[in-house]
């Protein structure tokens, strides 16, 4: 009773559209969940996202879940898990592509998902890393290590939203470095992201991962978006 007078002061609303949902929903609507715009990239190793990366990193797989446009679906998403806290989104976005990542081959060797990390400056100010969950879904269902105290972000920035290609690149380049153990030689990482742009700043994370003896990478993130 408790529960459903809750639910009738303070209705749970869909994250892609506003609407209130049914008691069976979570999340999303099901009409929001039937129009998600997958990539399919996970059927094909030279997808967008994988390419995005020619010539910049060595990757064994990388992809992602869905395509960000501006005024869609999957930009109401990503806006209410990394400035209002709906975590949920996150965990769904895993739970989600899990089903897909376990028939991918490169993945089955994943030994650490690592989320491209938040200073920790801007983790205060947050309160959560939009990654975590996602990725937490993902290790679990790969059967792998969450690692988020490998990779540092060095410097505060300023979000880099309304900068262009060659500043974005600058201020990245250095912005990342690694605190390995001698444990972390000869292990696959798997770098997670919520969105990929441009994709500096996971290219300067992984070439970061990188640095590690024998290691191997790939990279997943929640959304791809053309630019």
């Amino acid at each position: 009773m408790f529960k459903s007078l809750v639910n009738l002061l303070y209705p749970k609303t869909c994250n892609g559209c506003d609407n209130s949902l049914l008691e069976n929903e979570i999340v999303l609507c099901t009409a929001c969940r039937h129009h998600l715009p997958y990539t399919q990239h996970w059927l094909n190793k030279e997808n967008e996202t994988y390419n995005k990366f020619y010539g910049r990193l060595p990757l064994e797989h990388a992809s992602s879940l869905l395509y960000f446009h501006k005024e869609g679906i999957v930009q109401q998403l990503i806006h209410n898990l990394k400035y209002r806290g709906h975590e949920e989104i996150g965990k769904l976005s895993g739970e989600l592509y899990i089903a897909h990542l376990l028939d991918t081959e490169a993945l089955q060797s994943v030994t650490d998902v690592i989320p491209v990390p938040l200073h920790k400056k801007r983790l205060k100010e947050r309160g959560y890393n939009q990654v975590t969950e996602f990725g937490k879904a993902v290790a679990n269902g790969l059967n792998a290590n969450y690692n988020d105290a490998l990779l540092l972000r060095k410097n505060y920035t300023k979000t880099q939203t309304k900068k262009g290609l060659t500043d974005r690149a600058e201020i990245t380049r250095s912005a990342f470095d690694v605190n390995p153990t001698e444990d972390d030689r000869n292990k696959h990482f798997l770098l997670i992201d919520d969105v990929i742009t441009t994709g500096a700043t996971l290219e300067a994370c992984g070439k970061a991962l990188l640095k590690i003896p024998e290691s191997k990478l790939s990279i997943v993130t929640i959304a791809y978006a053309h630019t």
